[in-house]
């Protein structure tokens, strides 16, 4: 049978220039805010917006994509506008100033990546099998750049970030321009029967709760992190290098998934990453400057954030087959990463002003813990799951 060849080598180097900009701005931004004179609170505030805009951007963008009769327009303006919009943090801004500019620079980076993830789907049609090792330069291009700037800020000033992050922003505008969805693609609309049946179902409502509180427990970590680290006396370098563990740790999981789910299931891998996540803030929290324990609770990204992921996307697959699915992934979205986002960095902000860094980490525990007992509760593996559904 005839196969389309796969532009594998245009497709990957999307993905490495959007992680790589990712890469510059998650463990790196909070410290440019903090250099700009603003507060813990303030800075919380500002990042939460990453995650806010993330509940409407990719909805807005896929809508608008689907309505037009050439959806890429869309995908390369949205390139266009978050480079545009990046450029603005060149100027000296206050917070009011910072806070416009987070709207706009999010909106347009988060309605990127879901238009880009259909893009490659296309191509990959039914060899879905191949999305992994594509999808692995995302994280590479992640792990050579937190490197690349956290040997830099060992030397510079952090005001230079927003000059040096413009450069890869112009690469993921260059790399929209360079690639298509495969010819024979139609955007559709997705089919919304049964959708509300299924969503009402109790044990998919604790799916979604749990996830909700799982990205709530990542708040500080990616709120604070490199704030925490550099507070307890750690170099820039050194604190890229605590990143780049945590993301070494993930593209080895994403590589073997395959084989994990083959003997779990995603059920009990979830439940065994929430209990493995708590474990891990509890020991940010209290050991900060333990550098064995501090590796080793990196180390575990590999299953509290890598595995715990794919377990999600597996039971989306499970609660909501087939065309539902498309639909049910923007929920996902929009409620896990979105609003859990949203309020992970907000009361993470919150614990940082009472507490300092070990509260903010503590909460990020609580939430963990939590999300572990609601899923030992109110999730049962596929067995039983099976039976219950329509």
């Amino acid at each position: 049978m005839h196969h389309n060849p796969i532009p594998a080598g245009r497709l990957a180097g999307f993905y490495f220039t959007y992680y790589a900009a990712l890469g510059a701005f998650l463990p790196f931004w909070s410290l440019f805010l903090k250099q700009r004179g603003q507060s813990a609170a303030a800075i919380s505030v500002l990042i939460s917006l990453w995650y806010a805009t993330r509940i409407v951007a990719p909805n807005i963008w896929s809508w608008l994509a689907a309505r037009s009769p050439r959806p890429i327009r869309w995908l390369r303006f949205g390139a266009a506008a978050a480079l545009a919009s990046f450029a603005i943090f060149l100027l000296p801004l206050e917070f009011g100033g910072l806070f416009a500019a987070m709207c706009v620079f999010c909106f347009c980076y988060n309605a990127i990546m879901p238009q880009f993830e259909s893009l490659t789907l296309s191509h990959l049609g039914k060899r879905s099998e191949n999305y992994g090792p594509i999808r692995a330069w995302g994280s590479i291009g992640f792990v050579l750049i937190v490197s690349t700037f956290g040997l830099l800020f060992d030397h510079l000033s952090l005001a230079w970030l927003p000059l040096l992050m413009l450069p890869l922003f112009a690469a993921i505008l260059l790399s929209t321009l360079m690639n298509n969805y495969a010819a024979d693609y139609h955007i559709e609309n997705d089919d919304h029967h049964d959708f509300g049946a299924r969503l009402k179902q109790r044990e998919v409502l604790v799916f979604f709760l749990v996830a909700l509180l799982m990205s709530m427990s990542f708040g500080p970590y990616y709120t604070f992190f490199s704030l925490y680290l550099e507070e307890n006396g750690y170099h820039p370098s050194a604190l890229g290098t605590y990143w780049d563990i945590g993301i070494l740790a993930e593209i080895g999981v994403f590589y073997f998934s395959a084989r994990i789910f083959a003997r779990f299931d995603p059920v009990r891998v979830l439940q065994f990453s929430l209990l493995l996540a708590a474990l891990r803030w509890l020991v940010t929290a209290l050991f900060p400057q333990n550098l064995w324990l501090m590796t080793l609770a990196q180390l575990t990204h590999a299953i509290t954030f890598a595995a715990s992921f794919a377990a999600c996307i597996i039971l989306l697959a499970r609660y909501f087959p087939g065309r539902l699915n498309g639909h049910a992934q923007g929920v996902f979205y929009g409620f896990s990463s979105g609003i859990g986002g949203v309020l992970g960095a907000l009361l993470a902000g919150q614990a940082w002003r009472i507490g300092g860094g070990q509260l903010a980490f503590l909460f990020g525990a609580a939430s963990s813990a939590l999300a572990f007992i609601v899923a030992i509760i109110g999730m049962a593996a596929s067995r039983e799951l099976k039976t219950s559904l329509p």
